[in-house]
């Protein structure tokens, strides 16, 4: 008589953690704990890009904000040092469909799992992302949370509450907690063409590179410097860089950003860097609906009719009349004339501004687009142009 084989054994995955996602509107989305156990609170948004998971968790522009992924497969790629776009993880939450279970790349040197855990972030993984977007599309982006591990202990309504008393975004500012502490100078290799100063708001490090690339020397500064240590420099040109919150907060920036025009020095401004350029001149901003946050975000040059591609991350916009020139309101009209450079056009949103009587030009998109597109890399040429022509115009005189 012959006796039946027994059954091999099958492997099993452990049974998930639970989580859930709870916006203020009282939805609730029930999935598995991801990253970090706990709780975490933060204006919950979407980004559409289908690859730069990485760089999307490590751009301070991301601060203070829950992030949902539209791309349904997250993590495949793992994580490594290189591709980290500032010296952390900036996000407060993470909201994927479906997480890798294994990191495939070469390049990978942990999963993204294993990130999310170091880093202390709350995340939360199968859930239906695509009904999450639909409804922060419908009603704009709303406060949540993430809630996990022992911070299920309490009742859904509590965790309500919490995520109700939590601040708003209008009228946040991150800007110190995202910035440098101290001042750090990058040289480019080769002949030094002029030097720029940068003022870190939450730059990513994509930048400084683009700078770099064109021989521009960098001196990165933190959010808080003063006027007169930016002109101890003798910069060719300034910069203000990508960054979180509402810039009707930041007021010391927009003052350093009219010093600046002030002493006619070039400037290049970008995502946080042209909304203060907006404030400077005497405009308002406002909050988006939901934002534009993606790497596929259509713009056009008014100038030259032009379209280009780019990568966004921002929440705030600048209000100024699209159509002809239009003279700066603040101080009667102190920095002259000034034109809407660029739209976007998907909703009309201005997402440029060019200064006609001032060296001063400013973008709403990131053109060193980490990760995304490299239409507007070209920005960074001009940038290149007018620090190099300050600098033979300084010298001239000097001579």
């Amino acid at each position: 008589m012959t006796t039946p084989a027994s059954p091999r054994p099958t492997s099993r995955r452990a049974r998930p953690e639970k989580a859930l996602l709870i916006l203020e509107d009282g939805t609730v989305l029930r999935g598995s704990a991801y990253g970090a156990r706990g709780s975490r609170l933060g204006e919950v948004v979407f980004t559409t890009g289908m690859t730069g998971y990485q760089e999307t968790l490590s751009d301070p522009s991301y601060a203070g904000q829950i992030v949902v992924q539209t791309a349904p497969h997250i993590g495949n790629t793992g994580a490594n040092a290189e591709d980290m776009e500032s010296r952390k993880v900036w996000v407060r939450g993470y909201a994927v469909r479906d997480a890798s279970r294994i990191a495939s790349s070469y390049r990978a040197e942990q999963t993204l799992d294993e990130l999310l855990i170091g880093s202390d972030i709350v995340g939360i993984s199968d859930i239906d992302t695509r009904m999450l977007t639909r409804r922060l599309r419908e009603t704009g982006s709303l406060r949540g949370g993430i809630f996990s591990g022992d911070a299920l202990a309490s009742p859904e309504e509590q965790l309500l509450a919490q995520v109700r008393e939590q601040p708003e975004m209008s009228g946040a500012s991150f800007v110190e907690e995202v910035t440098i502490a101290q001042p750090v100078v990058l040289e480019p290799e080769g002949e030094v063409r002029a030097t720029i100063a940068a003022v870190d708001l939450g730059i990513k490090s994509a930048a400084p590179r683009s700078m770099l690339a064109r021989g521009l020397r960098v001196h990165l500064l933190p959010a808080t410097t003063s006027l007169e240590d930016l002109l101890a420099l003798a910069p060719d040109a300034v910069f203000f860089s990508n960054g979180p919150g509402d810039p009707a907060a930041a007021t010391a920036q927009v003052e350093l950003l009219r010093g600046a025009l002030d002493a006619d020095l070039p400037f290049f401004g970008i995502c946080f860097g042209n909304q203060l350029l907006g404030r400077a001149l005497g405009f308002d901003t406002f909050k988006l609906k939901y934002g534009h946050r993606g790497i596929n975000q259509p713009v056009q040059d008014r100038e030259t009719g032009q379209v280009a591609i780019t990568a966004h991350n921002h929440g705030f916009a600048v209000d100024v009349p699209l159509e002809g020139e239009h003279i700066a309101p603040y101080d009667g009209g102190r920095y002259g004339r000034v034109k809407v450079s660029h739209v976007g056009l998907n909703d009309d949103v201005v997402e440029g501004l060019r200064c006609l009587d001032r060296p001063a030009f400013s973008v709403q998109y990131h053109p060193e687009a980490a990760g995304g597109p490299h239409d507007a890399s070209p920005l960074f040429d001009r940038l290149a142009e007018l620090a190099i022509a300050h600098r033979a115009a300084s010298a001239s005189k000097e001579s």
